[in-house]
């Protein structure tokens, strides 16, 4: 097993060095914690957690809430956040968020965990501040909506920006000649689509009067759950004639579902209904037809999720993030490449 030294002889530094990036210190400067980083996962050096530990007094566990571990996205986001952990020498371990549990995990992770990392749940006041009086930082990976309404301790988060991302799908949906656009979200655990359903609401206000909101549906953010009400509404309208034409989707799982659906009532997409998602997971250009997404970057958000989560346990104050991101046209909602809406 490599030893501390090893790790500091390949990167071209001091011992101490090393121990302040393994720390997140930041007196180091970019380029030589790079070096760092490179050398520990190169070598496979892992510090002793067991000595740490007893030295720092803290337990260098991390606990991460999760949705739906069948989600791509959430799978995508944990990837990233446990290789940057492990980085920093801390274990990952994973619980799946239900409604009514924060007493049980209050319970759980008092004197267990250094830090919590959530993506996209709400937390009550009681628990944050409960969290807040033992000092164990939370950070979210995308951004909760505070329950209530408001919120007197704030969680920061690591985000993209909606509101533009979400009026250039809508513009292009225009474009495309489609005027009743639908929205499919997920309501219950999943606060964090209620972020995107705001956004997609004030685009459609920014469009102007000729697009107007044809229907918000409860796709449960799961395939199966968007599938079986596409397949209501389908039903109910006699697969043909809709309230919308387009429909765009909180998460991808929900937009293969209404593809799903649409093929099951022989509708054709773009030409009957056009369909798009929010994350631009792996399967997204891989569906028939494939999905025109906006893109989430999931690896740059659970690192910068994860290292903002350790400069807090450091005493760092870091404020929410920001991050870049585009729309990518694919034939779910490309009109032009088929000649057309039909009906």
């Amino acid at each position: 097993m490599a030893t501390r030294q090893e790790v500091a002889d390949r990167a071209g530094v001091s011992v101490a060095v090393v121990s302040y990036v393994i720390n997140n210190r930041k007196v180091v400067k970019e380029e030589t914690r790079r070096k760092v980083l490179d050398a520990i996962q190169e070598l496979g050096y892992r510090p002793n957690q067991m000595a740490r530990s007893l030295k720092t007094k803290k337990s260098q566990q991390i606990a991460v809430l999760v949705h739906y571990i069948g989600n791509p996205f959430d799978a995508g986001l944990l990837l990233s956040i446990e290789a940057t952990a492990k980085l920093h020498g801390y274990f990952v371990f994973i619980q799946t968020y239900e409604l009514n549990q924060e007493e049980e995990l209050r319970n759980l992770w008092m004197g267990r965990v250094d830090g919590i990392l959530l993506l996209g749940q709400s937390f009550s006041q009681e628990t944050l501040e409960y969290f807040n009086s033992l000092e164990i930082p939370i950070v979210s990976a995308t951004q909760p909506v505070p329950q209530g309404g408001s919120e007197r301790l704030s969680i920061p988060y690591v985000d993209i920006e909606w509101l533009p991302a979400m009026r250039n799908l809508v513009s292009h949906l225009r474009q495309q000649g489609h005027h009743r656009i639908a929205f499919m979200t997920a309501g219950g655990q999943s606060l964090h689509y209620e972020i995107r359903y705001q956004a997609f609401l004030e685009a459609m206000r920014l469009e102007g009067p000729d697009v107007s909101v044809s229907g918000v549906l409860d796709g449960s953010g799961r395939f199966e759950q968007a599938k079986a009400v596409l397949d209501g509404v389908l039903g109910e309208e006699n697969g043909m004639t809709t309230a919308f034409t387009a429909i765009v989707c909180a998460n991808d799982l929900m937009a293969a579902g209404c593809i799903a659906a649409c093929r099951e009532w022989g509708l054709k997409v773009p030409q009957h209904i056009a369909i798009a998602g929010c994350e631009d997971i792996l399967m997204s250009s891989q569906l028939s037809p494939p999905l025109t997404v906006i893109h989430f970057p999931r690896q740059a958000a659970g690192e910068a999720a994860m290292n903002m989560l350790l400069e807090r346990m450091n005493g760092q104050k870091k404020d929410s993030i920001r991050l870049n991101s585009y729309m990518i046209v694919r034939e779910s909602t490309c009109l032009d490449a088929f000649g057309g809406r039909s009906g």
